[in-house]
């Protein structure tokens, strides 16, 4: 090993996102690469053989792995083996003074980064770490804004408003942010939990690291443990190779689980544990994995009655509920509505290209009077589509902006009217229909099945019409 420092050394930026676990039974290498590597680097461990490295693996996160492979025991490139056989996706570099042609394509058949021949400089190693470093850092970048694509408009309504409802949550929100608290939201669909979920994740520590949002309803039973955990090669139909999950791509960051009412309670048992432990296991995995991750929970149904009716884990619930935020329906807060549909109609004249549409005092006054039970997000939809079609329409067809109707009907019936209006405008089709609400379609089946219960005489026919088409 030589010593090759000045200008080769300073090109290497700081890595303090990254972790490296260096395993080498040569106390001057092992002394070597932790001078090189600490200054650059979040975490940087030492090993002098696989037993140690192991334990140290059990206990704590690493992104990279130097590793001889002449060691005493166990060979680098059979613990290399096990290592991904037990799920670990991470980068492993190999490192040895004595190589020919078969042990470098074993190392990597065997799934090493790279494979570097000792004596080596500074840069050459730097440089395999920087690839390795970018590749991870790609990768997980790649994998958030690929989720946040979808959701690119998400965060567009954070806490617009002045009603004492929004500021009250922004009030909480600043003061939990900066601590490490689990956190649990509650409210209809489309209030903004997860906008209140990016903001708890702004105003924190790990503002810098990964914002993973999951929605659990959107996730089979069957394939949520992978997701979440990740899995080894082979532990499921089709999986020709390992694979991260979640916990891994948020790890340092929050990790957002929406509908989490919606796990299975066999899943409510697993996640309990790695929110005790902080630890996971892949599927198929023998090892478990230390994960660093503050964890945001959301749900649209009352978790209490959940619980109540079995359906919900209690240990979980309280696990989660350390700091239990219930997010205002729009209704409630119907003075924040004109603010809501201007910050819209900037936002997506903007976005679309177009002028804005005039609101008048007269359509104002029709916006607050209307219930919105898709919540914000029904009306970020609603101005949305407005400006596409050049003027303010009914969510269902043609007509003019929202309008309660009879003033004699109570919120419940002018919501259940606008709903069934909605549904017939979509010819039966509940997917379509909870799209333009801006609900889920669950939430929309639930309140036609309570409909169905409570209604007789002459509203059933109808009801089964649009709700159980």
């Amino acid at each position: 090993m030589t010593q090759n420092d000045g200008a080769a050394v300073a090109d290497f930026g700081n890595w303090q996102a990254f972790s490296i676990l260096i395993v080498d039974d040569e106390a001057g290498m092992r002394s070597f690469l932790d001078r090189a590597l600490k200054a650059r680097c979040g975490r940087v461990q030492t090993a002098a053989n696989v037993e140690d490295a192991a334990e140290l693996m059990a206990r704590l996160h690493f992104d990279l792995i130097v590793l001889d492979i002449s060691l005493p025991g166990k060979s680098g490139i059979e613990w290399l083996m096990e290592l991904r056989r037990g799920g670990y996706a991470g980068d492993v570099v190999l490192i040895t003074a004595f190589a020919d042609m078969e042990t470098a394509i074993s190392a990597l058949r065997g799934g090493a980064s790279d494979f570097i021949l000792k004596p080596f400089r500074v840069d050459q190693i730097l440089n395999s770490i920087k690839r390795c470093f970018e590749r991870a850092g790609l990768a997980r970048e790649n994998f958030v804004l690929r989720r946040e694509l979808a959701e690119l408009c998400a965060d567009v309504d954070g806490f617009v408003g002045h009603s004492p409802a929004i500021q009250h949550l922004r009030a909480l929100v600043r003061r939990i942010a900066p601590m490490p608290t689990t956190v649990l939201l509650q409210g209809e669909s489309g209030t903004g939990k997860e906008v209140t979920a990016r903001a708890l994740h702004q105003m924190s520590p790990r503002a810098q690291r990964p914002f993973v949002p999951v929605n659990c309803a959107a996730i089979s039973p069957e394939l949520i443990e992978s997701e979440l955990f990740g899995h080894v090669k082979g532990a499921l139909t089709g999986a020709s190779e390992a694979r991260n999950g979640l916990f891994y791509y948020a790890h340092g960051g929050t990790l957002f689980l929406d509908e989490i009412g919606e796990l299975p309670l066999a899943m409510q048992t697993k996640l309990l544990r790695a929110l005790e432990e902080r630890r996971i296991r892949p599927v198929g995995s023998v090892r478990e994995v230390p994960v660093d991750v503050r964890i945001i929970a959301a749900s649209n149904r009352d978790l209490n009655e959940e619980v109540a009716a079995g359906r919900f884990r209690q240990d979980l619930y309280f696990r989660l509920a350390v700091v239990d935020l219930t997010i205002p329906p729009l209704r409630s807060r119907s003075e924040d509505i004109p603010d809501l549909a201007r910050h819209f109609m900037e936002l997506f004249s903007a976005q679309l290209g177009v002028d804005p549409l005039p609101l008048r005092p007269d359509i104002i006054a029709r916006l607050a009077a209307y219930p919105w039970p898709g919540n914000v997000r029904e009306l970020r939809n609603f101005v949305e589509r407005s400006l596409i079609l050049g003027a303010f329409v009914d969510q269902g067809a043609a007509s003019p902006v929202p309008v309660a109707g009879d003033e004699t009907l109570t919120l419940e019936e002018v919501e259940r009217q606008h709903i069934l209006r909605v549904l017939a405008a979509s010819g039966g089709n509940k997917s379509e229909a909870a799209r333009r609400l801006g609900v889920s379609r669950k939430t929309l089946e639930r309140k036609c099945a309570e409909w169905g219960r409570a209604g007789d005489g002459d509203e059933q026919p109808a009801l089964s019409t649009a709700c159980l088409g």
